[in-house]
């Protein structure tokens, strides 16, 4: 009993072996085994928070863009304006659509960010999924030229419209990274109360461990000077014979 205890405050477990407490051992193993498993789907929840942001942090510079693409497809309508300067309106104008459409190659960890895929994303230890809603970037927009006024009023028009797929598509994102918010605070709940049924069947607690430790080792201690004396009292009595 004593070796028993002294292995259980030394291991902070009092399931030492099997033998101790098979059910809970059981138990507690199942316990484990979904926790690392919950772990494993919070993880896979903050890649995808980061896919997220990624996007939306790509989508953050499109906007900002495409709103100097609509002030120079206004500016190029200035009557006072000559064709010369709205031809350097427009070159800027050319980089910003190059930019705009470039945007749509870009790539998180050999993962296409705009092809409009929806990913699965798994959200529990028994591998239920959340579908993350895509976004898709992958037609090429034609936006014109600011070279003329004509061509800035058709310009404006066809940016006021990517504009408004942006806003939509970056709520998209909102709406997904809520969503995975949520999974995550859940499963980090849900953990936390895992965890604390696997302490009430495997940990020790040592005020009552030590207590008993304090017992065992008295009565181990009392029992070997006992011993002692009860070895004694024979030779006592060959002395008094003699």
């Amino acid at each position: 009993m004593l070796s028993k205890s002294l292995a259980r405050l030394s291991s902070g477990s009092k399931i030492t072996s099997p033998a101790d407490d098979s059910a809970g051992l059981a138990v507690s193993m199942n316990l484990s085994a979904q926790i690392s498993r919950n772990t494993a789907a919070s993880n896979n929840i903050a890649n995808a928070n980061s896919f997220n942001q990624t996007q939306d942090g790509y989508l953050a510079q499109v906007t900002s863009a495409l709103d100097r693409m609509s002030e120079l497809a206004i500016q190029s309508q200035d009557v006072t304006k000559s064709d010369s300067d709205r031809e350097l309106y427009n070159k800027e104008f050319q980089t910003l659509s190059t930019y705009v459409n470039d945007v749509s190659t870009k790539e998180f960890n050999g993962v296409s960010l705009f092809n409009g895929a929806t990913l699965s994303v798994t959200i529990d230890s028994d591998g239920n999924t959340f579908t993350m809603t895509g976004v898709d970037l992958t037609s090429t927009t034609i936006f014109g030229s600011v070279s003329t006024t004509t061509n800035a009023i058709a310009a404006l028009t066809a940016i006021k419209t990517e504009i408004s797929a942006i806003a939509t598509d970056r709520a998209t994102l909102g709406a997904n990274e809520e969503a995975l918010d949520n999974y995550s605070g859940q499963l980090a709940t849900l953990n936390n109360n895992l965890a604390a049924a696997n302490s009430v069947i495997t940990d020790v607690d040592v005020a009552t461990e030590s207590t008993q430790y304090a017992k065992e080792n008295i009565l181990v201690q009392t029992g070997t000077a006992m011993l002692a004396q009860a070895n004694a009292v024979p030779q006592i009595a060959l002395k008094l014979l003699q």
